[in-house]
């Protein structure tokens, strides 16, 4: 049994998705402790930006006319859809970075989406459990000044959910900014409530994944 874990977080040593992320695993740890657990971590490890071309490029061409950098991508891809494919559960840690997805997340996913059995035409994932673990330095929730501004979060659940059919639970963290950027420190306490409410959602999540793996 095992569980395929994958960090986006640029800065390790002061992650709040990682933070989260260990509550979730704890969990499944707990409920499975003879488990394996897969790490993937795109800070430590990075997918090269051109891995996704040159993997696609491959696949068109005919084995004996690829190129070593085709080669190499096509490898790679095939090793990191391993990690995927090979798993009964998943969590993942992917903060909001600018306003988007990170582009660590989006150049892996890419890159195990030109295999197949991952690609958009049709999965192997289908109803497996997963945990998404997100976090926002601000807060772009319904009322505030930039309402609308988290153009991640719909991204993620819509490729995990609808692409991959995964049975996805989100943990959602807002203001991780807060006690870092001066200008949110009127902030404080509704982003200390926010941190409680997402420790207990990311408690929850890892029993409720491991209950699910359980199950199945």
């Amino acid at each position: 049994m095992t569980l395929f874990r994958l960090d986006a977080s640029i800065l390790p040593a002061t992650s709040a998705s990682r933070e989260l992320a260990d509550m979730v695993e704890a969990e499944w740890t707990a409920a499975h402790p003879a488990s394996d657990v897969r790490r993937r971590d795109l800070s430590l490890e990075p997918v090269p930006a051109t891995t996704w071309r040159d993997a696609v490029q491959g696949g068109f061409t005919p084995e004996d006319g690829r190129t070593p950098d085709q080669r190499e991508a096509i490898a790679l891809a095939q090793e990191l859809a391993a990690e995927v494919l090979d798993a009964e559960g998943f969590l993942f840690a992917v903060p909001l970075y600018n306003y988007g997805v990170s582009q660590h997340f989006k150049t892996w996913f890419d890159v195990v989406s030109t295999v197949p059995g991952l690609d958009p035409q049709g999965t192997a994932l289908r109803g497996k459990p997963a945990t998404l673990v997100t976090v926002l330095g601000g807060n772009y929730a319904p009322g505030t000044p930039k309402e609308g501004w988290d153009h991640s979060t719909a991204w993620l659940r819509r490729v995990l959910t609808d692409v991959w059919g995964l049975d996805l639970r989100i943990v959602h963290r807002p203001f991780t900014l807060v006690g870092v950027n001066p200008a949110l420190d009127a902030f404080r306490e509704p982003a200390a409530e926010l941190k409680r409410e997402a420790e207990s959602a990311a408690v929850r999540a890892g029993r409720e994944l491991a209950e699910l793996r359980g199950a199945s």
